[in-house]
């Protein structure tokens, strides 16, 4: 049988941050160009001090604290995560740049409609700090990739990626800031073919249907 797409109740979106937002700020903005059909429904932080709550509230997008220090456990934070978004209504979920792991509670809620950016050509230099990875190892090119989210670390099927030249004279921050700007591209593109339900999952392969 062949497989079908993951077509989302709504367009609801759920965004969950950490730090500075600049992913979250790339998807409100295209949405403000009209190049993304979204409702950004709530952004969540477990940083009481993330700098992106700027951005949600510019445009008026419920912020939301979920500090995962005040949790005697991951279950139970994952649960006040997942409740939250069921409140807001939403149908998928976006990780940019949230810096916690999810087990199995939020998966049984949002697997298979959670996207991730990740700044490498995955499978190659999964979690943390990709960018040094990937000078350490000496590649010529690195890149960013957006998957979906799975019970692994950016093991999950892959919808799409970018490609970044790796200079002679790279730094972790040079390459980490041409690394961004493709994020901020790629990002709003696969949320919006995964809103539109063109992704087909089969055998942990992603298709695009037309």
């Amino acid at each position: 049988m062949a497989a079908e797409p993951t077509i989302p109740a709504t367009r609801n979106v759920g965004v969950l941050v950490s730090g500075r937002g600049s992913n979250l700020r790339s998807l409100l903005d295209a949405q403000a160009r009209g190049d993304l059909d979204a409702n950004f429904a709530v952004v969540i932080s477990n940083n009481t001090s993330a700098d992106a709550r700027a951005h949600a509230e510019e445009y008026g997008v419920p912020w939301v604290v979920i500090d995962h220090q005040v949790f005697t456990d991951r279950q139970a934070f994952e649960e006040e995560l997942v409740g939250q978004l069921r409140a807001h209504e939403v149908s998928v979920v976006v990780l940019a740049g949230f810096m916690r792991v999810l087990g199995s509670t939020f998966l049984e809620a949002y697997g298979g409609l959670t996207l991730n950016i990740h700044p490498s050509l995955l499978p190659a230099f999964a979690g943390l700090d990709a960018q040094k990875q990937a000078l350490a190892a000496g590649v010529r090119v690195s890149g960013c990739t957006v998957h979906l989210v799975d019970s692994g670390v950016d093991t999950g099927p892959i919808i799409d990626q970018s490609v970044v030249p790796v200079r002679n004279d790279d730094t972790v921050q040079t390459l980490s800031d041409r690394i961004l700007a493709q994020e901020h591209r790629l990002l709003p593109r696969a949320l919006g073919w995964v809103l539109d339900g063109r992704v087909t999952v089969h055998d942990q392969v992603v298709t695009l249907d037309a």
